[in-house]
């Protein structure tokens, strides 16, 4: 069931993108143009997902299944480094919202430093390389507004999504007691809502509680915990 839903994401991913490259106008007036840009980061944000829960083993048993899925979703996000992902997320599951995460901005709790932080610490140089060199290809056969449009203004939405709901809702100050010990609060229990706004990553006290546990049975988990305090 993981290497489907993983295969489902990345090919609804990449055929919306297609389409909206090729077919979708650029009309700021119309509703539908706005539907596919946040479709399109949402997307993006499931992606992310594919490539974390291959970093927990929860794609498949086998380690090089798990890998092949999180090269590729965090390649076709944004040329992201799988490796630096990996060594990065592992340390934000050992000290949660200390000063050791390198997901966690001890110096300030303002979003926007935060966000930055995040964004900085997370680009390389080979990414910047991959993303110019694919912009300057594509541009052969796609407008440049339509890139910037469709492909990489929906990143951004993807990686505002990732960061708001995954990072800096769950780990902000305070740090309350029901939150030990992971640093860690979560959505109430509303299901549809945390699969619009993250995947149900927003259950984050639920995922560092069971890190292998698959983004899409979060809810269970959630529910599990919720019977039994």
């Amino acid at each position: 069931m993981g290497i489907l839903i993983a295969i489902i994401i990345i090919l609804t991913w990449f055929f919306h993108l297609l389409y909206i490259l090729i077919y979708a106008d650029v009309n700021t007036s119309s509703l539908l143009f706005y539907v596919h840009i946040l479709l399109q980061g949402y997307l993006y944000t499931g992606l992310f997902i594919t490539a974390h829960d291959a970093m927990h083993g929860s794609i498949s048993p086998s380690k090089k299944v798990n890998k092949y899925f999180g090269v590729l979703a965090s390649l076709l996000f944004a040329g992201l480094s799988y490796n630096k992902l990996v060594e990065n997320h592992f340390k934000h599951h050992k000290y949660p919202g200390e000063q050791n995460d390198p997901d966690y901005y001890i110096k300030s709790q303002n979003f926007f430093l935060w966000w930055g932080a995040f964004l900085l610490r997370y680009t390389t140089i080979t990414q910047i390389i991959i993303m110019a060199v694919v912009f300057n290809i594509l541009k052969f056969w796609i407008p440049e507004a339509k890139l910037i449009l469709f492909w990489i203004i929906p990143a951004f939405i993807g990686t505002f999504q990732l960061f708001f709901f995954g990072t800096y809702l769950p780990h902000r100050l305070p740090h309350l007691e029901l939150m030990k010990p992971h640093n860690a609060r979560t959505l109430k229990k509303n299901h549809l809502l945390a699969m619009i706004t993250c995947y149900f990553f927003g259950y984050h006290y639920e995922h560092h509680e069971s890190p292998r546990t698959p983004w899409w049975k979060l809810y269970q988990l959630k529910n599990k915990l919720s019977q039994n305090p």
